[in-house]
C-alpha cells in the first residue's frame, strides 16, 4: 500500500506562524509547531515540507462574520502569494472563523492553565492549526463518501 504524503495546516500571524500536520494517511490533524514570522520563515517552512513529505498547504483565512475578507485577509493573500512563489506543495486556504477561539477553549478543557496559555501563546497558535486542518480534512471526509 503506498503511503499518502502529509497535508501541513497554517494558522497565519503578524508575530507568529502556528502549524499542524496530517498523518500520512490524511486524517487526523495534530498541533507540531510554531514559527516566528521573519525573514527566514519561507526556508524553514521550505525544510519542513521536504522533511515531513508534505504535498499540501492548508492556509487558514480569517474571514468576517459576513465571511468576507478584511485586512488581516489581506496580509493572508500576499502570504499564500510568496508560498505559492516560493515552495513545491499546492496551496488553498481555508475558513478559519473561531479557531483560536476553539484553540483556547480545547487547551482550557486539557487542563491547561490560564497562565501558561498566556505565556505560551504559540501553543494555541499551533493548536488553532490543527483545528482548521482538521476542518479541511473532515469536510474531504464527506466530499469522497458521497
Amino acid at each position: 500500500m503506498e503511503q499518502q504524503q502529509r497535508i501541513l495546516g497554517i494558522d497565519f500571524g503578524t508575530t507568529r506562524i502556528g502549524l499542524s500536520l496530517s498523518d500520512p494517511l490524511q486524517i487526523l490533524a495534530q498541533p507540531y509547531d510554531t514559527l516566528t514570522n521573519d525573514s527566514h520563515l519561507i526556508p524553514r517552512l521550505a525544510e519542513i515540507i521536504k522533511r515531513q513529505e508534505v504535498s499540501l498547504i492548508v492556509v487558514g483565512m480569517p474571514l468576517n462574520l459576513k465571511g468576507e475578507k478584511g485586512k488581516k485577509a489581506l496580509e493572508v493573500d500576499l502570504f499564500v502569494g510568496r508560498l505559492k512563489e516560493n515552495l513545491g506543495a499546492s496551496v488553498i486556504v481555508w475558513d478559519e472563523r473561531f479557531t483560536t477561539a476553539m484553540a483556547h477553549q480545547t487547551l482550557r478543557r486539557m487542563g491547561t492553565r490560564k497562565r501558561e496559555r498566556e505565556t505560551n501563546k504559540g501553543r494555541v497558535d499551533a493548536m488553532a492549526a490543527s483545528l482548521l486542518l482538521q476542518s479541511y480534512l473532515d469536510s474531504r471526509k464527506r466530499s469522497l463518501s458521497c
